[in-house]
């Protein structure tokens, strides 16, 4: 009996063994990719489809005293040059990612701090004088209402 499962166990064994010994490489079982096709086809993919890609840049905005500029939601800004209050809504305000606070109503904008609006519910920034903003995401310069 323990002669029989011994020749069971070997056979099974020896039946695994040769499947992998006779596997073709490079067949749909076991593919296999060359440095060649990496350096011809899949590089030169990637490379495009990355150079494909555009992430969003801030551009520079100058902006007039007495305009309000209404950002929509991700919308972020930095004040780099003048004075601005900010423009809030019941919601809230608008996040000072720089320090970890949230800018209410009427409140000035901190230079060189970047913020960014949570939603477009018609939050954004009055410039008090000549402003330069940098600026990612939709946004539109308005006159102020008065």
């Amino acid at each position: 009996m323990k002669k029989r499962m011994i020749f069971l166990i070997v056979v099974v064994l020896i039946a695994i063994s040769t499947q992998y010994i006779l596997a073709t490489p490079g067949d749909e079982n076991d593919p296999i990719i060359t440095l060649s096709y990496i350096k011809q086809v899949l590089i030169p993919s990637i490379t495009d489809q990355i150079e494909k890609s555009t992430a969003p840049k801030f551009e520079v905005v100058d902006v007039a005293a007495g305009k309000n500029v209404i950002c929509e939601a991700g919308t972020e800004f930095i004040l780099r040059k003048g004075s601005a209050n900010i423009i809030a809504t019941q919601k809230g305000g608008i996040a000072n990612v720089t320090s970890g606070v949230d800018l209410q109503h009427g409140v000035p904008i901190p230079p060189n701090s970047l913020l960014i609006v949570p939603l477009s519910d018609g939050r954004g920034l009055t410039a008090l004088d000549d402003i330069i903003l940098m600026i990612k995401g939709k946004y539109t310069i308005q006159e102020v209402d008065m």
